[in-house]
């Protein structure tokens, strides 16, 4: 037991930290280490640790992932990016415009995607204005996270609470609509505020940044109807079917794969790999702690002190706390054990998604895309400290926490 839980903490640490000290590792690399770990000493048979494996989450999270990975092939992206970047308007409205896009597409096409897609796209297009990139990036990106909360296809972890509890897809959107509509001119509010006389970049910081143009990808109007056709009926069946969505979600991916005009392999490059097997690994290393019977032994002792995980609010709360320190994902992966519903069960499964949402905004460690975010913007000189990116983040994380804290009161 105590070098299960010795490994369990190694790798947690390294979640919240992003690496480990003299370690070159990152989040995904200390997953996988530390589930390999977990086999490799005997804690847990290869057959559990198959088994712990939620492959119905890991099918739906892939499928999406290609369907999504469609429209950036079909240059979809690099249109709307170029569309925006065309509109004669002020900085702060054009912050507006890029925080609404990120909350829409984070909403329908998976927050982590859409922000590696339009993240180099951003950069290229402010600096090109002679503007501060940073806000724009920062804006996007608590957008994207925010945003993510209106659906169950928004973010990986959206998915994995939606197969952990079967939830419905119209049920969570009329919970967590009202909060995240409200989140979105609080991000533009913060922002515009903190950078209101720092929009433009001064000369000598031009020449320390790169656009590094983005490769252009020519507009296809056909296989952006395509792409856009295939994810409407994927809505529609997870609204009005009974299908398993991670088979509907695997079936668009199978179909847009069948391509006569675009490899399969230009598809697929775009889909994220190492957060499938940061997940994976996840899941084994949670099964394996589990095993211990240490958490169920802190469920009985919050039980015993009056914390009930299963009291949305108290969900919320715990979600968020967990969140600032091991990172959203796998914060809900492991809290999702813990979670028996009974008869709210789209009540709780909005408590999880907006906790770990909105708690994405407060580190850069919080969210993948908050990660994302901050690593592409680096490789073109432009540098978001971790105080920079909490500054923000974590006066707009406050403000939507007590707005959900609110609403899932009332609620």
């Amino acid at each position: 037991m105590d070098l299960t839980v010795i490994i369990f903490i190694l790798v947690y640490v390294a979640m919240a930290f992003g690496t480990f000290p003299g370690i070159k590792i990152d989040r995904t690399g200390a997953s996988v280490a530390g589930a390999l770990a977990m086999i490799g000493f005997g804690i847990i048979s290869p057959k559990l640790s198959w088994d712990a494996i939620d492959y119905s989450a890991i099918g739906l999270l892939f499928g999406l992932m290609v369907v999504s990975a469609s429209f950036t092939v079909s240059g979809f992206y690099h249109q709307a990016a170029q569309k925006v970047a065309s509109l004669n308007i002020s900085p702060p409205k054009l912050m507006a415009v890029f925080i609404i896009v990120g909350a829409l597409l984070a909403s329908v096409l998976t927050n982590d995607i859409v922000v590696v897609a339009m993240t180099p796209l951003l950069v290229s297009i402010t600096l090109s204005r002679g503007l501060n990139p940073i806000p724009f990036l920062l804006g996007f990106c608590f957008a994207a996270n925010n945003g993510a909360a209106g659906s169950l296809i928004g973010s990986p972890k959206n998915m994995v609470v939606a197969q952990g509890l079967d939830l419905s897809f119209i049920g969570i959107l009329n919970i967590t609509a009202i909060p995240v509509l409200f989140s979105i001119p609080i991000v533009w509010c913060v922002i515009s505020l903190l950078y209101r006389n720092r929009w433009y970049l001064s000369e000598d910081k031009k020449s320390l940044m790169s656009s590094g143009e983005p490769s252009v990808i020519e507009f296809n109007w056909w296989e952006t109807i395509k792409a856009a056709t295939v994810l409407f009926a994927v809505i529609l069946a997870f609204l009005f079917s009974d299908l398993p969505r991670e088979l509907v979600a695997l079936s668009a991916a199978c179909f847009l794969l069948l391509n006569r005009k675009i490899a399969s392999s230009d598809m697929l490059k775009h889909v994220d790999g190492d957060l499938i097997l940061l997940m994976m690994g996840l899941f084994i290393i949670n099964a394996a702690f589990s095993n211990t019977g240490i958490p169920q032994e802190i469920l009985h002792y919050l039980l015993g002190k009056g914390i009930d995980l299963n009291s949305p609010i108290t969900l919320f709360l715990v979600t968020i706390v967990m969140s600032i320190f091991v990172g959203t994902t796998p914060t809900v992966i492991l809290l999702i054990q813990f979670v028996y519903p009974h008869g709210n069960v789209d009540l709780l499964g909005a408590a999880l998604i907006l906790g770990a949402c909105f708690a994405g905004n407060i580190f850069i460690f919080g969210s993948i895309a908050g990660i994302i975010a901050v690593e592409q913007s680096s490789a073109h000189g432009i540098k978001i400290s971790f105080l920079e990116f909490t500054r923000s983040g974590g006066i707009i994380s406050i403000i939507c926490i007590f707005i959900a804290v609110v609403w899932l009161s009332i609620y």
